[in-house]
């Protein structure tokens, strides 16, 4: 018999109601803004009486590159946080929101899979509770209040060929990418280039994820650069008056969301910015108010070490006050298989000698995560098809690594598979060995940074920018921006901008396209490579499966 689908097993799961939910992190139910009985967002007031209290420890859940054999780092991340209850701990769960996108794309939901997921799996994958669509509403005011302010006088004498904020949608579509605005005559105002990123790409989306609060998210808004003046001075979000009515859309989605795993353990579910080109990490919010109610943490950055990882270490972090205590890195047979060379339709066959090779990729990721003073745990997400023999070649890769792989069950068993690998996370961030510390300074300088990141991280050969580009940093460094992180956009296959290049290349050169200044998040975007901040959708998009069946459920979901 065929083993059930995610949503099968999503949909056949025992809920709580929300407010028991709370009640085993201590959330009163007047506390909680139900969205239906099995969501609800957590109330400011709460997360403000929580400041005095300590802190639990915090476990970040990275991975290998992706590839189309599959990782599963969230899968492993809901399965951990299940674990670590099951053994007696009290943990929580913090991860991101999806994005339509790549549900109706290629790449699926964000909710875990198998017997380690996160419910209610199809309201978590579609629109949740509104956030995303309060945050393209946000974006997409100020960019019209933007061509308004031009229309109406243009008091502010905004260049509109040097307007740099972009429209966005919550959606792959690569015809948007870039446009032409305002045609049709006067009444439509001053034709100009422009163009849409995706929603996760935003500004926007970021400054939600790193801000503390309301007025913290509004002075955040408030310092976003919308456009340079003739003179070449930079506009603010605040010189538009924007900052106040953006802040009045985001107020209901500043507050995190609290759900629940299929084993009924509290999870946050908040904030979706992708690693691939933004920083990658759910709500500095979400993952600060769980420490303060759980002993015990687990959070993911997105898609492989080099970014999500780096950009948790780098940006949410240094920004946040935060430090993890202990790394598992999520790698699975099957991957190191195709990192060796082999096609993804001869993965079923065992291949000692091709794991071996493609291991190369998971020690660079070791090496990496290490590098941050934190300690690492490599979790073997299990396949069916796994043999012992490739087990065992990670295993003992691995142990030659100077660190420990531990085989992870849970997709199948829930948290009896994970009960091994909980054990000892919670005795690697018990016992304090962490001794975090981010890749560079503050004061560095920002090609200095991206440099760093090149070099330490990727194993890059060559970073290659114009004139133009490094002008530009030193721009902003002369205008007080030099102490900010570097947020690297780039290819999320591979360690190159070159997305085929499996395992660990080294020496290659990373080029730099372009730079961005996010003002307000506080970081400078460096855009490597062919990376579009608009997807397209693939040949086959996932969206031509997804339908109601004939008793209205939703199918053709991951």
């Amino acid at each position: 018999m065929a083993p059930k689908t995610d949503i099968e097993i999503a949909r056949a799961a025992k809920k709580r109601p929300i407010q028991e939910i709370g009640e085993t992190l201590g959330i009163p139910g007047e506390h909680l803004l139900p969205y239906g009985h099995d969501k609800a967002k957590v109330g400011q007031d709460f997360i403000d009486s929580l400041a005095d209290r300590p802190n639990g420890k915090l476990i970040l859940v990275t991975a290998i590159n992706p590839t189309p054999a599959g990782e599963g780092k969230t899968t492993t991340t809901v399965g951990l946080g299940d674990g670590l209850n099951a053994i007696g701990k009290k943990a929580c769960i913090c991860i991101r929101e999806a994005s339509l996108g790549p549900n109706f794309g290629m790449k699926g939901g964000a909710a875990g899979g198998g017997y380690a997921q996160v419910v209610p799996m199809e309201d978590m994958n579609l629109h949740f509770t509104g956030d995303f669509h309060a945050i393209t509403s946000a974006h997409n005011l100020l960019a019209a209040m933007i061509d308004n302010h031009v229309y109406w006088g243009n008091e502010e004498d905004i260049d509109v060929r040097r307007v740099s904020w972009r429209r966005v949608m919550d959606m792959n579509d690569r015809a948007l990418r870039q446009i032409t605005a305002s045609l049709g005559g006067v009444a439509n105002g001053f034709p100009r280039e422009a163009g849409f990123d995706i929603t996760v790409a935003s500004e926007v989306m970021a400054i939600l994820c790193l801000a503390r609060d309301l007025a913290d998210l509004q002075e955040r808004l408030g310092a976003m650069i919308v456009a340079y003046r003739r003179d070449k001075t930079p506009v603010f979000a605040r010189d538009i008056k924007a900052d106040g009515a953006m802040t009045v859309l985001l107020k209901d989605a500043m507050q995190p969301n609290l759900v629940q795993t299929l084993e009924n353990n509290p999870a946050f579910v908040h904030g979706g910015p992708f690693a691939n080109i933004a920083h990658g990490c759910n709500s500095v919010i979400a993952t600060k108010t769980a420490l303060k109610l759980a002993d015990y943490v687990v959070t993911e950055a997105g898609f492989g070490a080099d970014l999500g990882a780096e950009k948790f270490m780098n940006i949410k972090c240094r920004k946040a006050g935060l430090a993890p205590d202990c790394v598992v890195v999520v790698a699975t047979v099957r991957a190191m298989k195709m990192n060796g060379g082999v096609a993804k339709a001869d993965l079923g066959a065992e291949n000692v000698e091709a794991v071996k090779a493609g291991c190369a990729n998971l020690g660079r990721h070791i090496a990496n995560v290490k590098s941050f003073g934190v300690p690492v745990v490599v979790g073997i997400n299990h396949f069916a098809g796994d043999t012992e023999a490739e087990i065992d070649a990670v295993r003992e890769f691995v142990a030659a690594e100077g660190a420990e792989a531990i085989l992870c069950r849970h997709w199948a068993d829930g948290s009896a598979g994970m009960t091994e690998m909980a054990t000892r996370v919670a005795e690697i961030a018990d016992g304090g060995s962490a001794d975090f510390r981010t890749l560079y300074p503050d004061d560095m300088d920002l090609f200095e940074k991206i440099e760093t990141v090149a070099h330490k991280i990727y194993r890059a050969g060559a970073v290659v920018a114009d004139s133009k580009i490094r002008a530009q940093l030193k721009d902003w460094e002369a205008q007080g921006y030099g102490n900010l992180p570097v947020c690297m956009a780039k290819t999320q296959y591979s360690f190159s901008t070159d997305p085929t290049a499996r395992g660990a290349p080294t020496g290659f050169d990373l080029p730099i396209r372009e730079v961005r200044l996010s003002a307000g998040a506080g970081f400078v975007v460096a855009i490597c490579g062919e990376i579009m901040t608009m997807p397209g959708l693939p040949k086959v998009p996932s969206a031509e499966v997804i339908r109601l069946n004939d008793d209205g459920q939703i199918e053709g979901l991951f």
